[in-house]
């Protein structure tokens, strides 16, 4: 479908006030677009969520079921290769912020 349609819709006010303040601070063109954006990144979100779950049961369809075991394995990996990019906190700078 191409073109736009007018959308009368209900949101949480904190919602409308990110919105407006997207556009007050010129990331958004309008409260619409804004909107418009916020729909096609929802939109691409699940195509992705459906696209991982296909994937997850056609691997566990053919390999087994993936362990917990193998995700914490895997998530050690991940981290022992990652590069840190900016260190953790240290415990002054949180109690700084009020964080205990």
């Amino acid at each position: 479908m191409r073109g736009k349609q007018r959308l009368s819709a209900s949101v949480d006010a904190e919602l409308l006030h990110a919105a407006q303040t997207a556009v007050d601070e010129g990331r958004a063109t309008s409260t619409s677009a804004w909107v418009n954006d916020a729909l096609r990144l929802k939109a691409e979100h699940d195509r992705r969520m459906r696209a991982l779950d296909s994937f997850l049961a056609t691997y566990e369809a053919e390999h087994g079921v993936i362990t917990e075991v193998e995700i914490d394995e895997a998530v050690r990996r991940a981290r022992s290769r990652a590069t840190v990019v900016r260190s953790a906190p240290s415990k002054t700078a949180k109690s700084h912020r009020g964080v205990a």
